[in-house]
């Protein structure tokens, strides 16, 4: 495959969730329209594939962190910087120690990453908290989770670093909401999902937390679920489901739409992107990734969307280590 080409799939019918969401939908290849809008590109790959890695952006780089090298290491601290402009990857300052099913997120020039494990299959999990200061590619740990759990989602809200659900083994998702303030270095409970998950996507819009997707428990009990945070209320509210329920993909803000991609069942990996347009509040479908995918790192830098690594296989099964580039114009 050559990098700047533009790749194609050829669209067959997909499942669809209406009202409620389904649980346990079997993946379904492809997009749900004969025409999805958008293009994906091929860019330069990471140093190394790995699985169940986080992703970030900020000042217009591209931060891939932590994850797994499938069967041979499960604590991976590696810490990788694309630059867009020149096309490139360097290797920063490690993670003070190695993770999987990590979240991060950023919040004044620090990637905060908080859970994991630090073995596979959901084993070891983690409560690590910590912060890296980009400027000084230094890291630093901070007062950590209430609990030992992995898959959690970390996002920012209004100076905050948020993170909600998560598991502590290979069964039993947690509901589990905890701000940390880093003004004053302390965690406390917020109002809890309405239903425990993990594997989720989530994504701030507007002062609001959404949350979407994930899996109950078992690889396939996948949801569509999709949940909104009112910090103001402290309160959630249930919004229409994305149309796929999946589990293990990546969302993100980009443009006018909340846009979820890839994920995984019990037996395959889904290469959906769909998004939820803030001005509608309906739900449609972009051109999909040219594989199935999950375990990736995902962010926006400009009128781009990057997403790097993760695995085209169920599990860690054929982990990759392209980094593709989606632009909808």
């Amino acid at each position: 495959m050559s990098r700047d080409a533009n790749l194609t799939c050829v669209p067959i019918l997909a499942a669809v969730c209406i009202g409620l969401a389904l649980v346990g939908s079997p993946p379904s290849a492809q997009s749900q329209t004969a025409d999805p809008k958008g293009s994906w590109t091929l860019k330069a790959p990471l140093s190394a594939g790995r699985n169940e890695v986080a992703g970030v952006a900020f000042n217009h780089k591209f931060y891939v962190l932590g994850g797994s090298f499938a069967g041979e290491k499960y604590d991976v601290a590696i810490n990788e910087e694309y630059d867009p402009t020149t096309d490139r990857w360097r290797i920063l300052a490690p993670m003070p120690s190695g993770l999987n099913h990590l979240g991060a997120a950023v919040l004044n020039g620090k990637i905060y990453v908080a859970g994991g494990f630090t073995g596979n299959q959901h084993r070891n999990p983690d409560d690590s908290v910590f912060a890296y200061d980009i400027g000084t590619d230094a890291w630093q740990r901070l007062p950590p989770l209430s609990s030992r759990r992995g898959s959690v989602s970390v996002v920012t809200l209004a100076g905050k670093i948020h993170a909600v659900g998560g598991r502590p083994n290979q069964t039993d998702p947690v509901a589990t909401h905890q701000i940390y303030d880093p003004a004053t270095g302390k965690w406390n409970d917020a109002a809890p999902l309405p239903k425990a998950r993990d594997h989720m996507a989530m994504v701030t819009v507007a002062g609001k937390l959404h949350a979407i997707g994930g899996r109950f428990g078992a690889n396939e009990d996948n949801t569509g679920l999709h949940d909104i945070y009112d910090p103001a209320t402290n309160t959630w509210a249930s919004v229409p489901p994305m149309p796929t329920p999946r589990s293990g993909g990546a969302g993100v803000l980009y443009k006018d739409f909340v846009v979820v991609l890839g994920g995984e069942a019990d037996k395959d990996t889904y290469n959906q992107n769909e998004a939820y347009d803030l001005k509608t509040g309906k739900w449609l479908t972009l051109k999909p990734i040219p594989t199935g995918l999950h375990g990736f790192g995902a962010a926006v830098i400009g009128d781009q969307l990057y997403v790097a690594t993760g695995a085209k296989g169920r599990g860690g099964r054929d982990v990759t280590n392209e980094l593709l580039v989606f632009s909808l114009r």
